[in-house]
């Protein structure tokens, strides 16, 4: 009897040791590869996402070689902690092109690329839209998750391009392009913008964020670049409330004459200017002109400022901070 229990005893303990042996010294997954032309391990980067684990507590890497990928992508709230990784994202596309009014659709649903599980990272990957100028609300890229980071990814579309849906949830987009006509920066999140382009295609509005009360930001940009295109954008502002309680800034951004003088608009609802909180803090070039903003808008001190940093920004109760690269990953795909 005893030498049973002895024997059990052994046992217990030797499963211990192997369990912590492994947590302590944990493979890091085999990369995932997506290639449309049939050379990766899937075809579509849809498979690819329905492949991983759900609740992945370590990060799984999906390489997706260059294509064109046209599918209306969703990584759901199970599957976390994925990173999506091109190698350009002049050559590494998602598109589709739905729109509000089609079969249907609305602004909720016309994304072509839909993420929901948090811990997302993307980076080298154009996210688009086509459904064209005339087509209303149609969305590239529609985030609900927590935590998510996109580094030199491009976000393409007309109206409403850039969808941050969620309150008191986080993003950061680091040195990506984002293009559009009226409101392609919207929603409730807190995203911070970091040496990012921002491209205005016609006459409208970059942001229109719907920032809850009582969320301390709404979307911050730091070091940013406010561009034109074409001859259609000449008299562009920096945001209007699609709620009351709106909240943007930007810090250090240069801005093309195509800005217009008062700034911002109030979406023809004076009452939105008691509420929406927008704000400057050294903005340069041809659209940076202070003292002609509206008397509702506010410039902030040197040390107001302060506040506006990444790390002030995004940290939480998790104390959560994004990194600038791109995780690496194993060159050996998995079979």
């Amino acid at each position: 009897m005893h030498h049973k229990i002895l024997c059990v005893v052994l046992s217990l303990l030797l499963l211990l040791r192997v369990g912590a042996w492994a947590q302590h010294h944990a493979v890091a997954p085999s990369l995932i590869t997506v290639a449309s032309d049939g050379s990766g391990t899937y075809r579509t980067i849809q498979e690819a996402v329905n492949a991983v684990p759900n609740q992945s507590q370590q990060q799984v890497v999906i390489h997706v070689k260059p294509g064109i990928y046209r599918e209306k992508l969703v990584v759901p709230t199970l599957k976390t902690h994925i990173s999506l990784l091109g190698d350009d994202p002049a050559t590494t596309i998602i598109t589709f092109d739905d729109h509000s009014g089609s079969n249907g659709i609305d602004t909720y649903s016309s994304h072509s690329v839909l993420i929901q599980g948090n811990d997302f990272e993307a980076a080298n990957i154009t996210f688009q839209n086509t459904a064209g100028r005339t087509a209303g609300q149609a969305v590239a890229l529609h985030v609900e998750a927590d935590r998510c980071v996109f580094r030199n990814c491009r976000i393409l579309g007309d109206q409403d391009t850039l969808f941050l849906a969620a309150g008191h949830t986080r993003q950061y987009f680091y040195r990506c392009t984002i293009e559009g006509t009226t409101d392609f920066i919207f929603g409730a999140s807190t995203a911070v913008f970091e040496q990012c382009t921002i491209v205005s295609k016609k006459n409208s509005h970059i942001t229109a964020a719907s920032t809850p009360e009582g969320q301390p930001y709404g979307f911050v940009f730091l070091h940013c670049r406010l561009l034109a295109d074409s001859t259609l954008a000449t008299n562009v502002s920096l945001g209007r409330p699609w709620r009351p309680h709106a909240r943007v800034a930007y810090l250090y951004t240069e801005m093309g004459r195509h800005i217009r003088p008062a700034g911002w608009d109030n979406w023809k609802n004076p009452d939105n200017e008691k509420t929406a909180s927008y704000l400057e803090y050294r903005s340069t070039g041809a659209g940076a002109q202070p003292q002609q903003r509206v008397a509702w808008a506010h410039q902030l001190s040197a040390k107001e400022a302060k506040r506006y940093t990444v790390k002030q920004v995004l940290t939480g109760l998790d104390k959560w901070q994004p990194g600038k690269v791109a995780p690496t990953f194993s060159l050996q795909p998995q079979s």
